[in-house]
C-alpha cells in the first residue's frame, strides 16, 4: 500500500450538520501516521490521511448547533476524494428531505461513480437513501431513524441493531450507527486505506472502544403516543400506565369499542406495530429503567413489568435488547452508578 501519497477524504459539511462529528472526524484521520509516533517516540511522523471540511461554498456558516464553520474547499475545488464522509443530519426523524441537499446528493452520486467510498455517521445514511445509493442494499442509522429509514426507503434492508454496516459495490458504502458509533466508522476506514496497525494505533491514541454490542441496547424501545387516530391514542396514554396487567391487549380492546380484528388493525396503522409489541416495548422499557436502577432479582422484575415467566421475560429481553438482563445491569447500572457517584 502506498503511503506516500495522503488518502484524500472529503468530509461534507452543510448548516444542518452537528460538527461534533465532523471535526472529530478530522481530528481522528488526520493524526494517522502522526500521532503515535509523536506521543511514543516524541517526533510526530508524516500524515498518511488528508481530511478536508468540504461543501457548497466556501463561505463560514453557522450549523446546526451554533458554531460558525469554514470549509476549506467546496465540492467544485475537490471533486475526487478517496473517501466521502458524512457526518450526522440534525433533521427530524419524520423530516421529508425531498428537494433539499441537491448538490450535495449530487456530488455524493458523482464521487461514487468515480470509486470513491462513502461513508456515514448517525442520521447521514439519509443522505445516501435519498440520493438513491442504497437501492437494494444493507443499511443502518441512528436507531431513532431507522423506522424512517425502512418506512421512505422500502428496497432498503434496514439492520437497527448494528452499529456498523458496509454495502453496496466493492463494501463501498460503510454507515455508522448513533452517537459515537462513528469513531468505528472512522476505524474501519483507517484499516482499509492505511492498515490494521495504524488503525490500532489511532484506537489506543484516543482510547476507543469498539461498539461490539451494536446499538440495541442503547435505544428506547417505547414510542410516544400518536394522536393520528384518538381512540388508538387513548389507548396508548392508558396502556402507559397499565402494561403490566394481565390480558392488556385485551383490556384496550375493550376500552376502544372496536371489534377485535378493526382494532388490531387501527393499531398497527397508527403505531407502526402490533398492540402486543408495543406492550413488550413498554414493559420492556421499564425493566430496563430497574435494572439500572436497583438490584432486584430478575424474577422479580419480570413479574413487576407483567410477565409470569422469568424465563420467557428473559429470553424476550435477550431478542429485543441484544443482551441478556444481567448482561444490561452490568453494563448499564454500573456506567449510572459511576455518573452518580462522581457528580
Amino acid at each position: 500500500m502506498n503511503h506516500h501519497t495522503p488518502i484524500r477524504i472529503a468530509i461534507l459539511i452543510f448548516p444542518d450538520v452537528t460538527i461534533s462529528t465532523a471535526y472529530g472526524m478530522f481530528d481522528l484521520f488526520k493524526g494517522v501516521g502522526r500521532d503515535w509516533r509523536f506521543i511514543t517516540e516524541g517526533e510526530p511522523g508524516t500524515s498518511l490521511m488528508e481530511p478536508e471540511l468540504v461543501a457548497t461554498h466556501t463561505n463560514t456558516f453557522e450549523a446546526a448547533n451554533g458554531v460558525r464553520i469554514t470549509p476549506s474547499k467546496s465540492i467544485h475545488d475537490f471533486p475526487a476524494p478517496d473517501i466521502v464522509c458524512v457526518p450526522d443530519v440534525f433533521v427530524s426523524p419524520n423530516e421529508d428531505l425531498a428537494g433539499r441537499f441537491e448538490k450535495e446528493l449530487d456530488y455524493l452520486r458523482a464521487a461514487y461513480a468515480r470509486g470513491a467510498t462513502i461513508a456515514t455517521a448517525c442520521s447521514g445514511a439519509l443522505l445516501l437513501a435519498e440520493a438513491g445509493l442504497l437501492k437494494g442494499c444493507e443499511a443502518t442509522t441512528h436507531w431513532s431513524y431507522c423506522d424512517y429509514l425502512s418506512r421512505q426507503y422500502p428496497d432498503i434492508t434496514v439492520h437497527p441493531q448494528r452499529a456498523l454496516v458496509a454495502s453496496g459495490e466493492g463494501q463501498r458504502l460503510v454507515m455508522a450507527g448513533g452517537g459515537t458509533s462513528w469513531m468505528d466508522l472512522a476505524l474501519l476506514l483507517i484499516a482499509r486505506w492505511c492498515g490494521v496497525e495504524e488503525a490500532m494505533h489511532t484506537a489506543r491514541v484516543y482510547l476507543i472502544n469498539w461498539h461490539s454490542v451494536g446499538q440495541q441496547p442503547f435505544a428506547h424501545l417505547a414510542s410516544p403516543p400518536r394522536v393520528d387516530d384518538a381512540v388508538i391514542a387513548d389507548c396508548q396514554v392508558w396502556i402507559a400506565s397499565n402494561y403490566q396487567l394481565p390480558s392488556p391487549v385485551a383490556q384496550m380492546v375493550q376500552r376502544s369499542g372496536l371489534p377485535d380484528r378493526s382494532f388490531k388493525r387501527r393499531f398497527q396503522q397508527a403505531a407502526g406495530m402490533s398492540p402486543l409489541e408495543y406492550v413488550h416495548n413498554l414493559r420492556l422499557e421499564e425493566a430496563k429503567q430497574m435494572l439500572e436502577r436497583n438490584e432486584q432479582p430478575i424474577e422479580e422484575i419480570a413479574s413487576e413489568v407483567g410477565y409470569e415467566d422469568a424465563g420467557f421475560f428473559s429470553r424476550l429481553f435477550r431478542r429485543q435488547v441484544g443482551m441478556t438482563p444481567a448482561a444490561y445491569r452490568k453494563r448499564f447500572g454500573g456506567m449510572r452508578r459511576m455518573l452518580a457517584d462522581n457528580r
